[in-house]
């Protein structure tokens, strides 16, 4: 099986957004869930190159997801937050935090897609 990027986002359109724009890296499997809680189970049985995760989720939010796949996954996945919070600290808390990229809502998924195939090669 091919290794997987991990979509957690509960927004159906953003979700389909990026699914299309990263289907065509070739060699990886596209996942998508619509929870941390969900995300979290799929990490178990799939491990994941990369994770691209809202912030503002149902239940559990972005930032806790991110702190348990920094402590729960080895190796540890490349984390891209896209995220329409209006929070000016937004971007520096969650690179912060551990991630590698953040994206403001509206975003680019051509740029999105960029640095994940730069990140991944990177890992």
């Amino acid at each position: 099986m091919n290794p997987s990027i991990l979509i957690v986002e509960d927004a159906d359109t953003c979700r389909d957004t990026l699914e299309i724009a990263l289907s065509s890296i070739n060699g990886f499997t596209v996942l998508s869930c619509a929870t941390a809680e969900d995300a979290l189970q799929e990490l178990e049985h799939n491990p994941a190159v990369a994770v691209i995760t809202d912030i503002n989720l149902p239940g559990m939010n972005g930032y806790d997801l991110i702190r348990h796949i920094l402590r729960r996954c080895s190796p540890r996945p490349a984390i891209l937050v896209i995220s329409g919070d209006t929070d000016p600290a937004t971007p520096q808390r969650v690179l912060t935090l551990g991630a590698d990229a953040f994206f403001p809502k509206p975003y680019s998924p051509a740029e999105v897609r960029r640095t994940l195939e730069n990140l991944i090669h990177a890992f």
